[in-house]
């Protein structure tokens, strides 16, 4: 039995890599939503921590389905 050790370390890499940045984005989007609530509160127009919130939480639902893809097909 052969074990392809830089495979296993690329896949490691590349999945770290991933995690960690679908971690980050859905932490910028909870980020973007608290803004909102201080905003809205002190009552300021949210628009912007808005949109972005939902833009992260929508590339993280895209990273997530095109990994069921991957899977899948």
């Amino acid at each position: 039995m052969h074990i392809d050790w830089a495979a296993l370390g690329s896949v490691f890499g590349v999945s770290l890599v991933v995690t960690v940045a679908l971690v980050g984005l859905f932490t910028l989007g909870i980020v973007g939503l608290s803004k909102r609530e201080t905003a809205t509160a002190s009552g300021d127009s949210a628009v912007v921590a808005t949109t972005a919130a939902y833009a992260c939480f929508a590339a993280c639902a895209a990273a997530v389905a095109y990994g069921i893809y991957l899977i899948v097909a």
